[in-house]
């Protein structure tokens, strides 16, 4: 990382400690980085994103609060159906993902892969699920499949795949090779080796990378119901269309809710899967508890040979471990048929596939192509000026929310609350709000966004800071450094790498929400999506997706280079 810290020469000890000549690439890298902090900043000037705007709508904000309160809230029974409608969509989505990525991944990963050819295809095919919105596969499913669940489950089963597969690959590519050779030199086939010699290892991150995702959908299902996806979204885009905000916003509240009590779960089941901290002051790798668990070696039990048991004991982590999988089971057999998924519906879809297919191609712009390349210029500018913002939120909170940064456990505990509850907010209800608030256009997209930031920053952030090396922190603390110094000095530069890499990866993330936000006004190309989709215009339909994936790879091709060049 010579671009961005000071690094120490190798050789004769009179020449250590001088610093060592920067690299090209990392100084392109520094330089890049640079452009792109410049860039963030013009575009918080272009959109005049600045107090005075904040002040000017504080009228509209205080109005919007008069015609939200009191809250209009359903009748319980309504409220649980609900509820069990978008968790069924959501589980039955997740369950789709994980389908299909387990053997994206295999042929994905290089030490699993068949074939270079296998390997590269797999990969781009989690590039395209990655790029192209969900929206749009939503719009493509409506056509399939009509309005309901069908077209949302598929929409989001697989955009995640871009991500799932993405995540199993690299556990896959990170596994340790010993049970995988032994098993091949017991003349195990190659599907035998997988079975036997990756999966156990790799079971524990695919089943937290599962629910991590399972949280991200949550949020989705809010997006897709203002397309037509049914559940809780699609109650709350009916009712701000009737500028009915009481009701809107009390939904908005249950799903605020139901967003934290599932983080809180599904955090809670990942953190038991992937273990705690070890004696060097890190956590343990991913995997490490259920890995010892099903290796029958998890807490204090003695080994079965020295009991004569053929099987692992019973202990307390594998019985949370199999109440887990009957969850698990009985979660996905009830959601099937609530979401009202009908086989029928889906193979009469099929069907009608290559016709469908034929009405968003070939591409046209429709007369409005200066107007689109405006609109995706606004919509990376509102990306660039809620990344900057983001980050100018979510690192001191993320910094509060790391135990071993913050000065008592309490406030760690306490902004470690707030990262969850932001979590918790889908940015579209956001942008609806800021809509009211500061009117129609990218201020209120870049304002949403930002605020949205602070969940997933704020606790990539907080993991980072907490993953670095306590024992270091504690040497330069025994000093007399104050806190303030030991985090300027060793914590702050330990995460460094890191926290570029995130804040890539927000910059990749919130391009990608200001497309969906412009359904709802909230500035950028997507108001041109949803439109063209209403009207019929689905060439307009793909040439918005390709003028969207072509930013979004662009980015991602970016965020690799850095990412590379300054770890």
């Amino acid at each position: 990382m010579t671009a961005l810290v000071p690094a120490q020469r190798s050789g004769p000890p009179e020449d250590r400690g001088t610093l060592a000549r920067p690299t090209r690439t990392g100084t392109a890298a520094v330089l890049v980085l640079i452009a792109l902090l410049g860039a963030a900043l013009w575009s918080v000037a272009e959109l005049r994103l600045n107090v005075a705007t904040l002040v000017d709508s504080a009228g509209n904000a205080a109005d919007f609060l008069g015609r939200t309160l009191p809250l209009d809230f359903p009748p319980l029974a309504e409220v649980l159906v609900l509820c069990g409608q978008t968790l069924a969509i959501v589980v039955c989505a997740t369950l789709l993902a994980v389908l299909l990525s387990v053997p994206v991944a295999v042929l994905a990963a290089g030490n699993t892969s068949p074939a270079p050819a296998a390997r590269y295809g797999a990969r781009a095919l989690v590039v395209v699920a990655r790029a192209v919105p969900d929206v749009v596969l939503a719009i493509v499913f409506f056509r399939l499949f009509g309005l309901g669940a069908a077209a949302g489950v598929l929409a989001m089963g697989l955009h995640s795949v871009g991500m799932v597969a993405k995540l199993y690959a690299d556990a896959i590519e990170q596994v340790d090779e010993g049970p995988r050779t032994a098993v091949r030199a017991a003349g195990a086939g190659r599907l035998q080796e997988l079975v036997s010699g990756v999966l156990p290892a790799v079971l524990p991150a695919f089943v937290a990378t599962a629910l991590h995702r399972f949280d991200i959908n949550l949020r989705i299902s809010v997006v897709l119901g203002f397309v037509g996806v049914g559940g809780l979204g699609f109650e709350i885009a009916g009712a701000l269309r009737r500028l009915d905000y009481q009701r809107g916003m009390a939904l908005a509240l249950v799903v605020l809710g139901l967003c934290v009590v599932v983080e809180l779960v599904s955090g809670a089941v990942r953190r038991a899967l992937l273990g705690g901290a070890g004696e060097s002051g890190r956590r343990r790798g991913p995997g490490a508890a259920l890995a010892a668990l099903l290796r029958g070696r998890a807490g204090r039990a003695p080994a079965p040979l020295a009991t004569g048991r053929l099987t692992p004991p019973w202990t307390g982590r594998r019985l949370r471990a199999a109440l887990y999988a009957a969850v698990t089971v009985l979660a996905i057999a009830l959601s099937v048929p609530t979401a009202g998924l009908s086989p029928a519906v889906l193979l009469g879809g099929l069907v009608e596939l290559p016709a469908t297919l034929g009405l968003f191609w070939p591409p046209s712009a429709g007369g409005i192509l200066p107007d689109l390349l405006a609109e995706l210029a606004v919509t990376v500018q509102i990306a660039l000026a809620a990344t900057l913002l983001g980050a100018l939120l979510a690192l001191p909170v993320g910094a509060l929310a790391a135990r071993n940064v913050a000065p008592t456990p309490g406030i760690a505990a306490a902004f470690r609350a707030v990262v969850v509850v932001v979590r918790g907010l889908p940015e579209l209800i956001l942008a609806i709000v800021f809509v009211v608030i500061t009117g129609l256009g990218p201020v209120a997209g870049a304002l949403a966004l930002a605020i949205g930031a602070v969940g997933l920053l704020g606790k990539l952030v907080a993991d980072s800071l907490e993953e670095t090396d306590v024992r270091v922190q504690q040497a330069v603390r025994a000093t007399g450094a104050s806190r303030l110094q030991v985090f300027t000095a060793v914590t702050l530069p330990q995460a460094a790498p890191a926290l570029v890499a995130h804040l890539l990866y927000q910059l990749d993330v919130n391009i990608r929400s200001a497309t969906l936000l412009g359904i709802v006004g909230a500035g950028g190309i997507g108001f041109y999506l949803l439109n063209a989709s209403r009207v019929l215009q689905f060439g307009v339909v793909t040439t918005i997706m390709l003028l969207v994936f072509a930013t979004v790879m662009a980015v991602e091709l970016l965020a690799l280079w850095l990412r590379r060049a300054v770890a």
